[in-house]
């Protein structure tokens, strides 16, 4: 208890208090900001492709594309808001600052949509200012999401004992139940009211909800306890680097073995090394050492993203030009076929936590530590599968229109839904993962790495898209040169995600064994 007295504070910087601080009453609020603030961006990320497309008359190739940096770069800044949490602020003053800022991108985007006049006419792209306009909403946007999605997970968990697994994975489990609310709710209300009553309404309405997630975050400060920041971890990251290669010609005896914890003796012994210099300590390394393990796990989940990209771009399209119609009349809005996968993970979610009890119980803490990997392999099978079935369907819809019959948008629940449990078991295993196995000081940072992966992906996703284009163009056509998905080949570009994903996955298990 003195430890965590000194090592945690209230909102304003004052000692905590046991029974008033933290515990499940603390790591309730994040849960429910973390609905009401994804509810808001999946909304909108999910539909941007349409909204790039119809109200700012973008092609669709540079529409998908937009969305994806957006997402990527949504994503890649939770590096940022981590590293920030971790060094300079707590997780509390992180969250408020990067939330004030999407809140402001928010707020330019709402103005753009309400005033036709800073958009461009019908059938002609947008003029300058009006990019610079809606660029610099759409990236102040990005920039808050990426802090306030590496603060708000960090901050729920530091509410309990790091070394009480069961707890911290728990709350893991409850925060993605959390997401998967805010993403069933964007995909049904949100995405009707943009579909149906229009983006003006659409993007008012997500300010207000927002507002609302910051009204909520705010009355949990008595009950918040935040972790005090230990300074840049990048730099303790790479002055113990740096003294490795100073000392790299050192020999075996030089290095003060007993110093360095047997737990990962035999993990990256090279920065060892470093422990020559009498600046650096064993923490330090140990430290560093933590850190590179977590790297090649990290890197192997950046494919699975990169197919869940195409469920807010060529997945969107996709969906546009099929039969929508449920009855009388009413279609399905395309981005709302994500509601299945999204419903059957609210389902399972609790099961799943159920199992993971029972399961905790019969066998050792060991054991369990080492289940967040199995369920990443899991998600990262699923991935591959839902592009094989992705390219199965896109056939089958092209076959189909060359007889100029409209095959059903259920057709595309399909690879929905198994993206979805992908999703589920890859992003909620990295998060449980990456915060129990991560240094003690770079806790936000490490948790970050589950959401920078996803912008990797989605930056991936974009480079293969004009890698595909630019060498199928020399052999003939463009796969995914055209507006016109009925003369493009996005079955093959899916085949082509589907075999990249399997080699992922044979990499992945290559690393995860050697963990």
């Amino acid at each position: 208890m003195e430890i965590e007295r000194d090592e945690f504070t209230d909102w304003r910087g004052r000692s905590i208090q046991s029974k008033k601080h933290g515990g499940t009453r603390g790591a309730t609020f994040p849960c429910v900001v973390e609905v009401l603030e994804n509810m808001v961006f999946i909304s909108n990320a999910s539909n941007f492709v349409t909204y790039f497309k119809s109200s700012m008359h973008y092609p669709i190739a540079q529409a998908a594309n937009m969305v994806t940096n957006f997402m990527g770069t949504s994503f890649l800044f939770t590096i940022f808001g981590g590293f920030f949490s971790d060094a300079f602020f707590t997780r509390f003053w992180t969250f408020n600052l990067f939330g004030i800022l999407e809140l402001v991108g928010l707020i330019i985007l709402t103005i753009q949509a309400h005033n036709t006049q800073l958009q461009p006419p019908t059938g002609r792209k947008p003029s300058s200012s009006q990019s610079a306009m809606l660029y610099t909403g759409l990236y102040a946007m990005a920039v808050g999401v990426g802090g306030v999605k590496a603060s708000l997970p960090a901050l729920g968990a530091d509410q309990f004992d790091p070394s009480n697994k069961r707890l911290i994975s728990s709350f893991f489990n409850w925060f993605f139940f959390s997401l998967c609310t805010g993403g069933l709710l964007a995909v049904t209300i949100m995405v009707w009211v943009q579909e149906n009553i229009g983006w003006n309404w659409g993007f008012k309405i997500s300010l207000m909800v927002f507002c609302l997630a910051l009204c909520i975050f705010f009355v949990g400060c008595p009950f918040y306890r935040c972790k005090r920041p230990g300074g840049s971890p990048l730099t303790r990251f790479l002055k113990v680097l740096a003294s490795t290669i100073r000392n790299r010609k050192a020999s075996p005896q030089e290095k003060n073995q007993n110093e360095v914890d047997g737990r990962s003796h035999n993990k990256f012994r090279f920065l060892n090394k470093a422990l020559v210099d009498n600046t650096i300590s064993s923490a330090q390394v140990e430290e560093a050492r933590t850190f590179l393990g977590l790297l090649p796990i990290f890197a192997s989940t950046i494919m699975m993203n990169c197919c869940l990209a195409q469920l807010q771009t060529f997945s969107v399209q996709q969906g546009s030009i099929m039969n929508k119609k449920l009855s009388r009349g009413f279609e399905i809005p395309t981005p709302s076929l994500a509601v299945f996968p999204l419903t059957i993970m609210l389902v399972s979610i609790p099961l799943y936590e159920r199992m993971a009890s029972l399961f905790f119980k019969s066998s050792s803490p060991k054991g369990y530590e080492l289940h967040p990997l199995r369920r990443i392999g899991t998600g990262l099978v699923l991935a591959s599968g839902s592009m094989a079935v992705a390219a199965v369907v896109e056939s089958m819809r092209r076959r189909a229109a060359n007889r100029n019959v409209t095959l059903s948008v259920f057709w595309l629940v399909w690879q929905y839904l198994l993206l979805g449990f992908s999703d589920m078991l890859t992003l909620g295993g990295m998060l449980e993962f990456f915060y129990s196995e991560a240094p003690d000081r770079m806790r936000s940072m490490c948790t970050a790495l589950s959401w920078c992966s996803t912008s990797m992906g989605y930056f991936l996703s974009s480079v293969l898209v004009s890698v595909a284009n630019s060498v199928t163009q020399k052999f003939g056509a463009a796969w995914l040169g055209g507006n016109d998905l009925n003369h493009n080949r996005l079955d093959l570009f899916y085949t082509l995600l589907c075999v990249l994903n399997f080699l992922n996955f044979l990499n992945y298990m290559y690393w995860a064994k050697r963990y």
